[in-house]
């Protein structure tokens, strides 16, 4: 019988809020060409010459003000996450963990993997959008990790998920009582990406930010389009909770200067939205299935107090699924269809990656 295995893969963090550790992620990530998609020369140059100078110090005392007891709210939750779904699904098949940059690491997992024998691997990419700078890369080092280690190890790969009925009723499910709580308006506030990427991830080169209302035109490109996926999961929570269509909208988070990036900026909403009225607001991060820097600070800490400068007078930041019962539920569920399913997956060339 083969011997099966789960491998839960996400972003990742810094072994701890020392600046040489941050500086240390952030070269890692940062560096990654499917992030910093500029020739290699220029690159390296921008890190070491810009960011890196500065960047750490600023990422670290932002760091220091959501981490826990047990570290990084992400490896922490990811941690929990894993124990749960192993409790779900049985002690016969085993739940990795792996994150893209930092501990513990892609080929630190597929060690992992091989050690413990397993032949088939799901690997559940903890991303519900695709993004070239999410999703694609943490498939493609997996991918390539797996061949350098284990060339007969079969890797079945989760599709991004935004639009599944499964995903949007478990995104209900844990959201449902911030929803019930009195308010004006919902952000939708996903993670922000170079409109260049949309355009570089468009096969067709003539669709992503060409055709008018390309979001709402169908089109294949959809398959590789963040913001498509991102409209679609807003539309369809938006429909399964009830909410007006004049009470939500969304927006893009956490951006680099020098270039384009996708609107409306969260925070310019921030200010925005007080000053139309919308004094009582819920703002939901749904690119993220775990708690972060990026909501916990940015967004909980940092957006509360931009919200309320402006004349905001209740903030409430919607958890993530984290490790509500509704999220194990959901990844269980989908791990138990790979079980089920009499035939896997094609290996890496049928997934929708723009890079290779």
């Amino acid at each position: 019988m083969l011997k099966r295995a789960v491998l839960l893969a996400n972003l990742g963090s810094p072994d701890s809020t020392a600046v040489k550790d941050v500086r240390r992620y952030l070269r890692e990530f940062l560096g990654d060409e499917r992030v910093l998609d500029l020739p290699a020369p220029i690159r390296v140059l921008l890190l070491e010459a810009v960011i890196l100078p500065t960047r750490p110090k600023k990422t670290a005392h932002a760091y220091s003000k959501v981490w826990t007891d047990s570290g990084s709210p992400l490896l922490a939750t990811s941690w929990s996450v894993r124990e749960k779904l192993a409790a779900a699904v049985g002690p016969d098949l085993p739940v990795v963990i792996a994150m893209r940059y930092g501990n513990p690491s892609i080929p630190a997992a597929v060690a992992q993997l091989v050690a413990l024998g397993a032949e088939e691997v799901l690997l559940f990419p903890q991303y519900p959008h695709y993004a070239m700078a999410s999703w694609e890369t943490v498939v493609a080092r997996v991918y390539e990790e797996a061949a350098r280690q284990a060339p007969a190890m079969r890797v079945t790969c989760v599709q991004p998920f935004y639009g599944d009925s499964d995903y949007i009723e478990m995104l209900h499910a844990v959201s449902a009582p911030s929803f019930a709580q009195p308010h004006d308006h919902v952000l939708f506030s996903y993670h922000g990406i170079p409109e260049r990427h949309l355009r570089k991830a468009d096969s067709s080169k003539a669709h992503c930010m060409k055709v008018s209302d390309c979001c709402g035109t169908c089109s294949t490109a959809h398959a590789t389009c963040y913001r498509a996926q991102c409209v679609r999961t807003t539309q369809e929570l938006a429909k399964r909770a009830g909410l007006d269509p004049s009470r939500f909208s969304l927006s893009f988070q956490s951006r680099l200067a020098g270039e384009p990036w996708l609107q409306p900026f969260t925070d310019f909403e921030l200010e925005r939205l007080p000053k139309a009225g919308k004094k009582r607001l819920l703002v939901l991060c749904p690119s993220f299935l775990a708690d972060c820097l990026e909501t916990l600070e940015e967004i909980a800490m940092a957006g509360r107090e931009t919200f309320e400068e402006a004349g905001g007078e209740v903030f409430i930041k919607v958890p993530c699924p984290n490790d509500h019962p509704a999220f194990i539920g959901f990844l269980a569920n989908r791990v138990q269809k790979w079980l089920d399913a009499p035939a896997r997956e094609a290996p890496l060339d049928t997934f929708p990656l723009a890079l290779r």
